[in-house]
């Protein structure tokens, strides 16, 4: 008889908390999920409200003349294939590699990633927040990382 196959586990999800010197978040989120993109990861930047994804949609097509990094916005054109997809809800299933957060509360689907981007910017009420996050994070045991004072 065979031996059942043992269960693939997957590594913990790994954070990653970005503190940003600037208050505007915009153009350090543009930069990551371009490099990110360069990198061959599939993205799935996680918003607060639909106002928050319009933004980003926006700052993606304009924020550098000579980048350009393929997105869309959940459930425009459904295609599985764009590395970067922007959303304020459930992500596709088929999404494993890097969620970017920047909604107030963790979403409940991080841990389907391999890897969390926490992005917190330079306004006090946004700092609190990403310290309650963070400590939702450290209190389960999840590996966090922690950049300081990243150039927005």
């Amino acid at each position: 008889s065979q031996a059942a196959a043992a269960p693939t586990t997957r590594p913990m999800t790994r954070i990653g908390f970005y503190i940003l010197r600037a208050a505007e978040p915009q153009a350090f989120l543009c930069r990551l999920c371009q490099q990110l993109y360069q990198r061959g990861q599939s993205v799935y930047v996680h918003a607060a409200d639909e106002q928050a994804v319009q933004q980003l949609d926006e700052s993606l097509w304009t924020y550098h003349p000579g980048a350009f990094v393929p997105h869309d916005v959940l459930g425009a054109n459904d295609s599985a294939d764009t590395p970067v997809l922007l959303g304020h809800g459930e992500p596709p299933e088929n999404r494993h590699d890097v969620l970017i957060n920047l909604a107030p509360d963790v979403p409940l689907f991080f841990s389907r990633f391999e890897r969390v981007a926490e992005i917190i910017p330079a306004e006090d009420s946004l700092k609190t927040a990403g310290r309650q996050r963070f400590q939702f994070y450290r209190d389960r045991g999840y590996p966090l990382d922690t950049y300081q004072d990243v150039d927005g």
